[in-house]
């Protein structure tokens, strides 16, 4: 372990870090690609301010992992996983923080999380687009989307936006040339490997392959976000 304080802390592990392909961009406004790497070498700690600590990986199947890892193991207030990084705030001592880091490995096992299953009208306006591009029909694109488990890696872009990894790379999607100036809430999207539902109405231009009731953000909820990082997510067609 090398460092100070203020500037990065890193864990120096076996193995090499190896690139790999993306999976599209995860934002509307990012065209991507993006290229990221697989953590198996070193993660960075990246201190943020007087208790919190960022946390650099390589992926947000790592980064996922790490944060599952760590909630019971380390003394935070919050621990969020990104895309790439993993936040630590309201750490009571960052010394600390940094042994208990050097116990966890990407092959560390994570145990699984809550399913939801969510219910989908499949009537959106790029269905047709998506049977061709699959070489299938509309029955056939409902099938291939509703038998995948998905996984939620991390949330962002909007409160209750949930980034739902599972979708085979052989049937990645490309964004919309130009994003909409709204979507509806409750639309069930994709982009590259990526599956989303809209919490709200807002722009976007993920590809849109029906639309759910689900509410996926209220603050009335104990935990407002109904996909929260961890979730197993089936959906269903009704």
């Amino acid at each position: 372990m090398t460092g100070a304080a203020g500037s990065e802390i890193r864990f120096d592990r076996p193995g090499v870090t190896q690139p790999v392909e993306p999976k599209g961009p995860w934002c509307s406004y990012h065209r991507g690609p993006f290229t990221y790497f697989r953590q198996t070498t070193r993660m960075q700690l990246c201190p943020v301010g007087p208790r919190a600590v960022l946390v650099e990986v390589g992926d947000a199947a790592t980064a996922l992992a790490l944060a599952t890892w760590a909630r019971p193991r380390v003394d935070a207030e919050e621990i969020v996983p990104a895309a790439a990084t993993v936040l630590f705030d309201g750490v009571s001592d960052l010394s600390v923080l940094s042994g208990q880091l050097a116990d966890w490995s990407p092959t560390s096992e994570v145990p699984a999380g809550a399913l939801v299953e969510v219910p989908v009208v499949y009537d959106g306006p790029d269905l047709a687009f998506l049977a061709d591009l699959w070489g299938t029909d509309t029955a056939g694109v409902v099938r291939r989307h509703t038998e995948v488990e998905y996984v939620a890696e991390f949330c962002g872009f909007a409160p209750g936006f949930s980034y739902l990894a599972g979708l085979p790379d052989a049937l990645a999607v490309p964004r919309l040339e130009s994003p909409r100036a709204a979507v509806p809430p409750g639309s069930v999207g994709l982009a590259g490997a990526w599956c989303g539902v809209y919490p709200s109405a807002s722009p976007g231009g993920w590809r849109l392959l029906g639309r759910t009731d689900a509410v996926l953000w209220d603050q009335a909820r104990p935990e407002p976000a109904l996909l929260p990082p961890g979730t197993r997510v089936r959906f269903v067609a009704r």
